[in-house]
């Protein structure tokens, strides 16, 4: 059982303070310093961020990659058998590689704003995060960098998607598409449609990796980590 003194050092601690729920119900950040745990948090992001901007910022990062392909949005998709059944097949095939590769040229772009997410991440931030779900980290991430992500990620897009025979084309139909309601009206502008889907795909390795974080602190290699996000 704890010892007096420990307890009465959690309890000092404003960001462990309600974590004393009784002495074995304690997780295994509870006795670290506020120091500490902020640290193996700061390391548990960085660890999301570098691992999602590595697999995804390289050829074939989104392309070769099922879980994040960009392929196109709605019932847009159904049209692409009858665009190749009209001798366009070869247009449409470049156009979904370049959206991918669009979204692979735009992501290593992520590094300076989630390495600025990390360092400015206060105690509060690192208490939600302990507290929260198990994407708690992605979603921390998500709130603080998304919409300048956006903005950084779009012209990156809009120049790699420029050079497609069909970008045009789609503009058109996705204009139509989204005023009949069969696509989003967000998704209706190549550049801004591919940009949200590199973010979303960037949100969800960041996931994938919180999620091993939290699954398997010991197979990281960080006893830091071990000690915040161990059982």
């Amino acid at each position: 059982m704890m010892s007096l003194n420990r307890r009465q050092a959690v309890l000092g601690s404003g960001l462990w303070a309600g974590a004393l729920l009784a002495p074995w119900a304690l997780p295994a950040w509870a006795g670290l310093s506020e120091g500490d745990a902020v640290s193996g948090i700061r390391a548990a992001l960085e660890r999301g961020a570098n691992s999602a901007i590595a697999n995804l910022g390289r050829k074939d990062g989104f392309q070769g990659n099922p879980a994040v392909r960009i392929d196109l949005p709605g019932q847009l998709k159904d049209g692409v058998q009858l665009l190749k059944m009209m001798g366009q097949g070869q247009q449409v095939d470049d156009l979904l590689v370049a959206m991918n590769r669009a979204a692979e040229a735009a992501v290593p772009a992520a590094k300076p704003l989630l390495s600025s997410a990390i360092r400015s991440m206060s105690v509060e931030d690192g208490k939600r995060i302990l507290q929260g779900g198990d994407d708690a980290i992605t979603q921390y991430f998500a709130g603080k960098t998304r919409e300048p992500l956006a903005r950084q990620f779009l012209p990156i897009v809009t120049q790699a998607t420029q050079k497609v025979a069909l970008s045009d084309k789609y503009n058109a139909v996705a204009g139509k598409a989204a005023g009949l309601g069969l696509i989003k009206s967000e998704d209706a502008d190549l550049p801004h449609y591919v940009t949200g889907r590199a973010l979303d795909g960037l949100f969800h390795m960041i996931a994938d990796e919180e999620r091993r974080i939290r699954q398997d602190p010991v197979g990281t290699g960080s006893a830091l980590l071990k000690q915040v996000f161990g059982v």
